[in-house]
Formats: C-alpha cells, structure tokens, sequence
C-alpha cells in the first residue's frame, strides 16, 4: 500500500516561522523588560520572568472562569470562588449541591485553584473583590477583580514594567486598599459594591486599566491585580 506524504506549503512554512520569531520578540521584550526594574530581589531575573508570565496565565485562566459560568446562564453576582483550601469566606464547595456557578470546579468555572509562585509575596492566597473601579475600565460600577496580596516591591516593579508603566514608581491606591481584606471578599453576602474604591487614578499611567500592581499608601504595601469581568 503506498501513502502519500502532505506537502507543505511555502505559506505554512512562512507562518509557523513567523509565528516563531513573534514568540522570541514577545521573550526578549519580556526579558528585558524586568532586567530593567527591581533590585536586591529575593528571586533572580530569570524566575522573575517566569513568576510573572505564571501569574499572567493564571488570570487568563480566571477570565474564562467567568465566561464559562456566565454562559451556564448565571449572573455576575451568582459567580462563587468557594475551594477546601481558599478561606471559609468563599463558602464550602463539598456543601454547594449546584456547583455550576463555582469558579473551582469542573462543571462551573473550570479553573484550577492555585497557591501563588513561591517568593513573589508573603504566602497570601489569591483574593476576589468586588469593591473596586478602575481607571476607564466598564461603565465606572466595580469591576471582579483578582488580587494577589503582599507582593515584595520587586515582583510590583517588574509586573508594571512589562505592561509598560514606570518601574520606579507604582499606581497608588490611597482612598481605599485594593486589597479589600475579609470584609470585601466576594462571596454569598458580599458582591459588588454600588459605592466602590475609584483608587487613585491620575497616577495609572495606562487606562482602561485592566492590570497592574497599585501601593497601597495607608501602609505601602503592594499588591497585584487583574480585572477577570468588566462591569
């Protein structure tokens, strides 16, 4: 029996080498970009770089969490963060009989729940709020927000610096933390606050302003943080 062997086309081939050399810009300018902010890190340059494309994916995968659930024909307030190792606030999962609107679970979000790289914060696990509205983001209501709390300054300074923004200085969050902290934890009782946290937005370089990592001035802490549904 004789097979016959698919030809390639010079076209394919031009594709996936241009596919190639935009994927070693996209390394190098993200390399370059952190060598370039941050110093006396805990974590070299290079872990650096692979913490935050980590970090990256892992909101990305959040955002389809979202969608998923929306599409299973839940609201955006019925969307729950609720996992055996996440704080009690979220809820129990193994409690929830519906679990199609549960962001950790395979028939709801479908996102993975996962504990923050190592020496990039203090340990915090990833937080979800609904307090906050950011600079040109939606229709100025409070945005679902993931937030990675207590992050060392150098991870924030590298963070912002490959979205662009100054590295020798952060978006500050003076009027109320985008850390919300237990009380802002988006859950049963909590959604969306209908008076929320506007931060400080003369000082986002780049609006909408999607993601980034803002200070916190009451006690200069830093903290991460990515919009998963514009409201």
């Amino acid at each position: 029996m004789m097979f016959s062997r698919q030809k390639i086309s010079d076209n394919d081939k031009g594709n996936v080498l241009f596919i190639v050399l935009l994927a070693i810009v996209l390394i190098g300018a993200l390399m370059v970009a952190v060598q370039n902010s941050g110093h006396d890190s805990n974590i070299d340059k290079e872990k650096l770089v692979i913490r935050i494309s980590e970090v990256r994916r892992y909101v990305s995968e959040l955002e389809r969490g979202v969608s998923f659930i929306l599409q299973n024909g839940y609201s955006e307030a019925d969307i729950r963060f609720a996992y055996p190792d996440a704080h009690s606030d979220y809820g129990d999962l193994s409690a929830d009989a519906d679990k199609t609107d549960q962001m950790f679970d395979r028939l709801g979000g479908g996102a993975q729940y996962r504990t923050p790289p190592p020496g990039i914060n203090d340990g915090s696990s990833w937080e979800f709020y609904g307090h906050t509205a950011l600079p040109e983001v939606g229709t100025g209501g409070a945005e679902l927000i993931a937030v990675l709390p207590n992050v060392t300054q150098t991870f924030c300074e590298a963070y912002n610096a490959t979205l662009g923004y100054d590295s020798a200085t952060q978006p500050t969050d003076s009027i109320t933390c985008i850390n919300g902290g237990a009380a802002a934890r988006f859950d049963a009782g909590t959604q969306f606050s209908v008076s929320p946290n506007t931060v400080d937005t003369g000082t986002f370089t780049y609006k909408p302003s999607l993601s980034g990592c803002v200070q916190c001035t009451v006690d200069s802490s830093y903290h991460v943080f990515h919009v998963i549904m514009v409201r």
